[in-house]
């Protein structure tokens, strides 16, 4: 959706709020009861279950839920971070929004990018797949700077594990093999451990996948989570053929982060990373992709 498009649609807090009523109605609301049957309230902006009685007002069990900001703020901060690929950072969407509080806004971010990495956890990845990890600077903690590590020396290495859907593909004239992208995962791994890395596959893969990996020894039971896997020496041939995905994504996503926040600390990394990978998993949607993270903003709680 281009910027003339969402100003025409989206220019009013109830038109958006209607907008949002109507992708919810569609989805379905279910009450703590269990019914999915309900009134709706047009003078409280709220859903009544005909079963208990019970009011649903139209942000609960969505993201927004207890959020102060109006649809029209919410619907404004969709725009931007599905308007490009590179996405903003929160002060600077703080600035587009003219708000003068930094705080209800990178809340409000963090929640949006927590719900892509909820909408996408929701699928497992299959077929044939890349999986390699790769090593990402971030803020140091206050232990490791009560450590000593100050200065520029002041940061510290988040290990994320990256896998890709990749299929051979090959040319019927000159025989030439090649490879192409679907869909990818990342996930911030809290250690280097084989039972990390297995519940990673488990979680991320589906167990019927052919995996393909450098022969670390974190990756020695993998074969025991997916139909085959095949590992080989790491070298220039591996990450250019066999592992070529992972490390484009990887590359890519380094540089994405780099570019647009100063800096991020490790316990924020995997929502980051989430918006990453949320567009990127979707990078034919084109203006397509607000509608779905509309979409994620009522069913990624």
């Amino acid at each position: 959706m281009n910027l003339f498009n969402f100003t025409a649609n989206f220019g009013s807090e109830e038109a958006c709020r209607l907008h949002f009523k109507e992708q919810r109605d569609k989805i379905g609301v279910e009450c703590k009861c269990g019914s999915k049957e309900h009134f709706w309230i047009q003078s409280r902006w709220s859903y009544e279950c005909k079963k208990c009685r019970s009011r649903i007002s139209l942000r609960s069990g969505t993201i927004m839920q207890s959020s102060k900001l109006s649809f029209l703020t919410w619907y404004k901060t969709m725009f931007l971070m599905s308007a490009t690929k590179k996405g903003f950072s929160s002060k600077e969407i703080q600035k587009q929004l003219g708000q003068k509080r930094y705080e209800p806004v990178w809340a409000m971010v963090h929640k949006l990018r927590k719900a892509m990495g909820n909408r996408d956890a929701r699928y497992t990845l299959e077929g044939m797949i890349e999986f390699d990890e790769g090593y990402f600077t971030v803020e140091s903690s206050e232990v490791e700077q009560e450590k000593g590590i100050r200065g520029r020396g002041a940061v510290g290495k988040e290990n994320v594990a990256i896998m890709a859907e990749s299929t051979v593909l090959e040319d019927v004239e000159n025989g030439k093999k090649s490879t192409q992208c679907r869909y990818f995962k990342a996930k911030v791994l809290t250690d280097h451990t084989a039972g990390q890395i297995n519940q990673t596959i488990q979680e991320s893969i589906n167990e019927k996948s052919i995996v393909f990996t450098d022969k670390s020894t974190s990756y020695v039971d993998i074969s025991n989570f997916v139909e085959l896997h095949i590992t080989e020496k790491s070298n220039k041939e591996t990450t250019k053929e066999t592992l070529k995905w992972v490390h484009i994504t990887i590359s890519n996503a380094k540089r994405n982060l780099l570019g647009n926040y100063h800096k991020i600390k490790g316990k924020y990394l995997q929502l980051y990373l989430n918006e990453f990978v949320y567009k990127l998993n979707r990078r034919y949607f084109e203006e397509k992709l607000f509608d779905r993270l509309v979409i994620a903003n009522i069913t990624g709680l």
